[in-house]
């Protein structure tokens, strides 16, 4: 494994682009650091640290940025509207003809008229929330005791105006990063983002531990040390069913029947077509978190008593609403995503015109048919143990006394699956590049491997 990383800087094409890789998440952490103009920053980490706290929607707003949510930096919004604007424009291809017709048949330059629609609503999405973000920030300055520094010490119209514009072109910057990343680089730059973001919080959650199991200190002791080990042991069994999940996949058999071209002859042939049982990835929880962000945060701007009570309970994420409603939205996903990608009467069409046959299904309609049908089962089991692995740390973890949600995120949840699956689509990017030059991949046992 280790003589695979040495080999990446063997090879021009594929050093280029991980050190391109590098050098652009580094750009992103860097920019998550500047503050927003106007913005007392030390004020707002002090005034913002129980509103934006672990388990609060504002918690994981504030994960998925890094941590430039709760400081207010010209990254604060993230990448997420830009991933909103996407759901958008994916639910109006299936609802319009012609967004679909533009998708399947537009070719090239249908994907990039989608693709500039999807810029204009991420720059609709990125105004809007700037907005409110800039109204948020405002509002702690309301609960800042005498004398104390002021969060936004000259507020009004013109910082709200400020904000918009800043954190709007922070997010564009961000998503042209994603696609030079994506275009120039190894991996899914979107996805890398919002990955390295998480990461980032891995030394605070470790300090959070190290300072609730107080070994110098007994009597402040808020985790008991036994907690560690199997915390530990739980952290690695979780992760290799996130992996299995990842990696899982039902192998249909597949025979090509003999063909006779010329004087030649082609025996038949036996192999197998591979149905991931997670086919989406790690998208529906990316998407159903984003779907998550809006309802609470809006819910909170009206006077219905009753929809500011629902608001409240959707914007704390161990709430039974709250996991309720992000497991279905997390099944629906994984069916829309597999649907929108998936197509069984293309691979059957495919199969025919190359003589293969699923044995014991006749070619045409009836393998197409097939095909809809053991993938519909196989997504059903799959967005199951995705979205319970998505509920992980709210239902066990973030409940053991002195183990706050920070820490409890890294034990499943989206965090998590994210990092993990996101890890494995990158590792299998730079796998193929090795192949393709002759080098052994990362494993040379198992199926942890980018070959299929």
């Amino acid at each position: 494994m280790f003589g695979a990383f040495i080999s990446i800087f063997r090879i021009p094409d594929l050093r280029k682009k991980v050190l391109i890789t590098l050098v652009l998440l580094a750009i992103c952490r860097v920019g998550a650091q500047i503050p927003t103009p106007g913005v007392n920053q030390d004020a707002l980490i002090e005034a913002s640290r129980e509103r934006a706290g672990g388990g609060t929607l504002f918690g994981l707003i504030n994960m998925f940025s890094g941590g430039a949510f709760q400081r207010a930096t010209i990254l604060a919004l993230g990448i997420m509207p830009y991933i909103s604007a996407s759901i958008i424009i994916q639910l109006l291809t299936a609802v319009i003809p012609a967004l679909e017709k533009l998708h399947k048949e537009g070719g090239e330059e249908g994907r990039r008229k989608i693709t500039q629609y999807t810029r204009y609503g991420t720059v609709g999405l990125c105004a809007f929330q700037a907005f409110f973000m800039a109204t948020f920030v405002e509002s702690f300055n309301d609960i800042v005791p005498p004398g104390g520094a002021l969060v936004v010490p000259n507020g009004g119209l013109d910082f709200r105006l400020m904000t918009m514009v800043t954190m709007t072109t922070g997010t564009m910057f961000l998503m042209w990063i994603g696609e030079q990343m994506s275009e120039r680089g190894v991996g899914n730059g979107i996805s890398l983002i919002i990955t390295v973001g998480i990461v980032s919080r891995a030394p605070l959650a470790a300090a959070s531990i190290w300072e609730n199991i107080s070994l110098i200190d007994p009597a402040s002791q808020q985790l008991s040390p036994s907690w560690i080990p199997v915390m530990l042991l739980f952290f690695g069994l979780v992760t290799a069913a996130v992996i299995v999940l990842t990696q899982g996949q039902r192998r249909i058999p597949v025979q090509y029947a003999k063909r006779i071209v010329g004087r030649r002859v082609y025996t038949g042939q036996s192999s197998y077509i591979p149905l991931r049982v997670n086919y989406a990835g790690v998208i529906p929880i990316i998407f159903a978190s984003a779907i998550m962000m809006f309802p609470g945060t809006i819910a909170q701007w009206t006077n219905v008593g009753l929809l500011k009570r629902l608001g409240a309970m959707l914007l704390r994420s161990t709430s039974f609403l709250y996991i309720s409603v992000e497991v279905l939205l997390i099944v629906f996903f994984c069916y829309f995503w597999t649907a929108t990608q998936f197509d069984p009467i293309q691979i059957a069409n495919n199969m025919k015109k190359n003589g293969a046959f699923v044995p014991g299904i006749r070619p045409g309609k009836p393998t197409a048919a097939f095909f809809e049908k053991t993938m519909s089962r196989i997504t059903f089991a799959g967005a199951l143990f995705l979205a319970f692995i998505a509920v992980v740390p709210e239902m066990v973890v973030a409940r053991i006394p002195g183990v706050d949600w920070n820490v409890a995120s890294f034990f499943g949840g989206t965090a998590l699956l994210i990092v993990v699956g996101v890890t494995l689509d990158t590792m299998r990017a730079i796998e193929s590049h090795l192949l393709m030059r002759h080098y052994d991949g990362f494993m040379k046992k198992g199926k942890l491997r980018g070959r299929y």
